[in-house]
């Protein structure tokens, strides 16, 4: 690998950890394209599909994990939240990845497509008032709610390798009611806790690539932090403009891809 591939690979993993940590989606969403577009369009490289998964997956969990030291210095994180949905969501993520090996190619990614879409549609949604006495995620049917909406996510996640954290943030912003800043921080924790899960899987089947990977998690660690500060300092009408403009980006990529293949 070259000087240039190895200093680009730590730029991307900033940009992408930067996302991550200011909206709370993970990250894979921005790091896929980018490790699979930039590198060959520079000609200083180029990776396939499987090893931009298992790069992506590290780049995910060390900027999510980041992003939430980053967040819970503002008090962002809820942890009963980030334990009961992140367990939930690993569990999910596990079972969509064993399930993925039998699903074909074009299946996953039109359901990729589908997931953006709900993503989309779910930010046209008012918020559910907001109720000052007892925090959303500590009412026994929201508990249920979460579990529900993180494991299904994961399950989704899970079959298409990447991405989730980027519906699981509208879905707890609409239809569980958290405040926009505890969903971005709180969505960091769930997505290490299911990163972690699917890290492991890559390290013990060999698909990760040490040396490419490290590089990108040096990035991603000063770039989930960067973000989490940025997010701090904006709006939340500002992050939710910002959160619903990459979506719809993304929405439209994978739409293309789906319909002209």
């Amino acid at each position: 690998m070259s000087l240039v591939f190895g200093g680009l690979l730590v730029v991307l993993g900033v940009v992408g950890a930067f996302v991550a940590g200011l909206l709370g989606v993970g990250g894979a969403i921005v790091m896929i394209p980018l490790l699979l577009y930039v590198p060959p369009l520079l000609s200083v490289g180029r990776f396939d599909v499987k090893t931009v998964a298992a790069i992506t997956m590290v780049q995910v969990l060390v900027a999510a994990v980041s992003g939430v030291v980053a967040h819970g210095r503002h008090r962002a994180v809820n942890p009963r939240l980030a334990w009961v949905g992140g367990l939930t969501m690993a569990v999910g993520s596990l079972a969509g990845a064993v399930a993925s090996k039998h699903v074909p190619h074009r299946v996953l990614l039109i359901v990729f497509a589908l997931m953006v879409t709900g993503a989309f549609a779910l930010m046209f949604l008012p918020e559910p008032p907001a109720d000052i006495t007892t925090p959303a995620e500590a009412k026994p049917h929201r508990r249920r709610l979460i579990m529900a909406v993180t494991g299904g996510v994961g399950l989704a996640a899970g079959l298409v390798g990447a991405g989730g954290a980027f519906l699981l943030v509208p879905l707890l912003l609409v239809i569980v009611g958290v405040p926009i800043r505890v969903t971005i921080g709180s969505s960091l924790a769930i997505t290490a806790f299911a990163a972690t899960a699917g890290v492991a899987g890559k390290l013990v089947t060999h698909q990760v690539p040490l040396v490419p990977a490290l590089l990108v998690a040096l990035g991603a660690l000063p770039g989930a932090q960067l973000g989490g500060l940025a997010s701090q300092r904006l709006s939340g009408v500002a992050l939710k403009r910002i959160l619903f403009l990459v979506i719809a980006l993304t929405g439209i990529r994978v739409w293309w891809d789906v319909l002209v293949d």
